[in-house]
């Protein structure tokens, strides 16, 4: 299905949620915490005059968050002026997704409930939760449906998002999102790709388009995801699928400017100008202070560490540079390092970031027998004890 795409049609609504333009920052473990959200919304206010987007708390488990998990209670953290308040849940189990969902319309400790069956992690699928879930057909229903039982009444929305399936020989993506849209769910989301694949290889958007195909009629909405590095990349993405809204996970890494880029693209404005070195050292310090403020310096210069190559890439500064920015451990000594590239004006040479693969395709781990009934319901033993995931 192909259907041709308008800059105007730029609104997404998912329940009661109306978003000014369809575009989603995916959640990712390590990453996407209020300080990084804060920054892509601070980032698109300052180049567009406006936060039209949903940017996505990272992962927590429905068990931990339920057994209040000093760590996972941290993750959940918003921003004052956060609206909506977005949370994604891992879970397994139809019991604690109802009451950690129930926990949140509760306590009013989010505007929307996300829950993740897109998960490729090895430590994940071979306990039978992540991307390994939907192939319980009937267990993959009831934790949808426990979610939208315990939101009833509330203006909070669930949504649902998984991939194409296992891999080539197991696809359920068809099933999941019928069944998604059975049971409640206000949006299904898709990554492209299935388990066996990981980050590897290329999105088959084709697959997007057979899933809105299969969705029409339904009322929900169908957002894709995979290899949107680029404000053109989420234009086209709509326009040979059909699908109504992107979710964008690694082409932000290094690029909280990029949802600007997308929103501007979306609403058929002017693209802001890329940012010049110089601005890229004040968006990391300022990054390195929101960072701070929400889990003290120490811990703060740490994080910021595995974000620098995303930062620096395409960029002039040489290794020395990049070495140096890999073990800093307070934000005077972020400052210092940068200062002397405060009023570059250089360009980064690959504006769209890494468009590379990211790892290699490998069999999926799973636990035994998980293929051979995928009516059984059955929760899996040990899905639960994690406190937060990819």
């Amino acid at each position: 299905m192909t259907q041709t795409f308008s800059p105007s049609a730029r609104s997404l609504s998912i329940g009661s949620m109306t978003l000014d333009s369809p575009v989603v920052l995916a959640p990712m473990a390590g990453v996407t915490n209020v300080a990084f959200r804060t920054l892509c919304r601070e980032q698109e206010l300052e180049k567009t005059g406006t936060v039209s987007g949903l940017y996505v708390c990272e992962m927590v488990t429905a068990r931990a968050l339920v057994e209040r998990n000093d760590k996972t209670l941290h993750m959940t953290t918003f921003a004052a002026d956060e609206n909506p308040r977005s949370l994604q849940l891992y879970t397994v189990d139809p019991k604690y997704t109802y009451e950690a969902a129930k926990m949140i319309v509760d306590e009013n400790l989010a505007d929307h409930i996300d829950m993740n069956f897109g998960c490729p992690v090895p430590k994940v699928t071979r306990k039978g939760g992540g991307s390994a879930l939907p192939y319980k057909r009937r267990l993959f229903g009831d934790i949808v449906a426990a979610a939208v039982k315990a939101t009833e009444g509330t203006d909070i929305p669930v949504t649902v998002k998984f991939r194409v399936g296992i891999d080539d020989e197991h696809h359920t993506h068809l099933d999941s999102g019928r069944i998604a849209a059975a049971e409640g769910a206000a949006a299904v989301a898709l990554h492209a790709r299935t388990a066996a694949q990981r980050y590897s290889g290329e999105a088959d958007w084709g697959e997007i388009a057979r899933l809105v195909d299969h969705m029409s009629g339904s009322g929900v909405p169908v957002l894709g995801n995979g290899d949107i590095f680029a404000a053109a990349d989420a234009e086209e993405m709509m326009a040979r699928t059909g699908c109504d809204g992107v979710v964008v996970g690694r082409g932000c890494l290094g690029r909280p400017w990029l949802f600007a880029e997308l929103s501007a693209q979306l609403r058929g404005e002017e693209l802001p100008a890329q940012p010049t070195l110089g601005e890229v050292t004040r968006i990391i310090y300022r990054h390195a202070e929101l960072l701070a403020q929400h889990d003290g310096e120490e811990r703060a210069a740490r994080d910021l560490r595995k974000h620098m190559g995303w930062y620096l890439r395409g960029f002039p500064v040489g290794g020395e540079l990049r070495a140096s920015l890999a073990k800093i451990s307070s934000l005077t000594e972020l400052r210092e390092k940068l200062a002397p590239y405060a009023d570059s004006t250089d360009l980064a040479n690959d504006p769209e970031g890494a468009r590379g693969r990211q790892g290699a395709p490998a069999k999926v781990a799973l636990p035994d027998g998980w293929l051979d009934d995928p009516e059984d319901a059955t929760v899996p033993e040990g899905a639960e004890i994690m406190h937060s995931g990819g």
